[in-house]
């Protein structure tokens, strides 16, 4: 992926030397378009305990949660400033995410008013080391990514993309991407009013609750694919690129990561889309580019 670097995004918030250390269990936390993870550091997390976390993978957060410890007050994300245990790769790849980050932004920034006549509000992404607190109760590295609608931000450890790339074969930087512009998606159908809504039917028939959580994710990966679909025409991406965007799709997939937790799949319980119904709906707004297309409650 052609990118360049320039610094720390000043919509990242840092909290990195701030983390606490150790780790444990505790608090896991209408329009057109109707309407996160294994993380973590390499913490001593044994084989299976591994795969056990490995189905909390890209965890979606609807709301608080009762173990929530309340809004995280800290004016952390000062830019630039030294982050205690980093080191040159990861201040690159800070610099990548930065990148990522504020392209994605900048190309809801256009497309929102366009195509839904909503103002794009700019979400926060805070990184963190082994554990913080967000407005949707404690965030850990073994939840992995996760968007917040409470207060509207996007929670990232690093060591994440170590796991996607050597644990669930999916590595490249377009990879990586793909995860940040996911979360951003929940962001937009934030704005939208879709979150809410979801989570009203939810109340309104629990039996609902995995089909439509499959739906929203669902969704969210393809306005992803929207926001990938830009970069190809800007010729930020290639081939290789797109195939590598494509890996970590079907890597989060919940029959592939099903198989790889218990040796066996229960698609009643899918509440993120399989591998094949996931890189089917990245690669319709990839190839469609359009806001529309991504009605996956139609």
């Amino acid at each position: 992926m052609r990118w360049t670097p320039g610094g720390e995004s000043p919509d990242i918030e840092d909290r990195r030397g701030q983390s606490g250390g150790g780790f444990g269990f505790g608090g896991f936390g209408g329009g057109p378009i109707f309407g996160g993870g294994l993380g973590g550091r390499h913490i001593g997390i044994g084989g299976l305990l591994l795969l056990i976390v490995i189905s909390f993978i890209f965890r979606h957060v609807f709301g608080p949660e009762p173990a929530s410890t309340g809004q995280y007050a800290s004016p952390y994300g000062s830019a630039n400033r030294a982050i205690e245990g980093s080191n040159p790769a990861e201040e690159k790849e800070v610099q990548f995410i930065s990148f990522v980050l504020d392209d994605v932004q900048r190309t809801w920034d256009r497309l929102l008013p366009q195509t839904a006549g909503v103002p794009y509000r700019h979400a926060k992404l805070v990184l963190f080391r082994d554990y913080t607190t967000s407005g949707c109760g404690t965030a850990q590295s073994a939840t992995g990514p996760f968007y917040c609608p409470e207060d509207e931000k996007v929670y990232l450890d690093l060591g994440f993309f170590d796991e996607l790339a050597n644990r669930m074969g999916a590595p490249g930087e377009f990879g990586q991407a793909y995860v940040i512009a996911h979360e951003l998606g929940h962001h937009v159908q934030n704005l939208l009013g879709i979150e809410q809504k979801v989570q009203r039917l939810r109340r309104a028939d629990p039996s609902e609750a995995n089909p439509l959580s499959v739906r929203l994710e669902l969704q969210a990966d393809c306005l992803a694919g929207v926001w990938a679909h830009t970069t190809e025409q800007r010729r930020l991406i290639d081939q290789a690129d797109i195939q590598s965007g494509l890996d970590a799709v079907a890597a989060v997939g919940d029959d592939r990561i099903q198989k790889m937790a218990r040796g066996y799949v229960s698609p009643e319980s899918f509440t993120h889309g399989s591998s094949a119904q996931r890189s089917q709906w990245f690669r319709r707004g990839l190839e469609s580019g359009e806001v529309n297309s991504c009605n996956t409650f139609q």
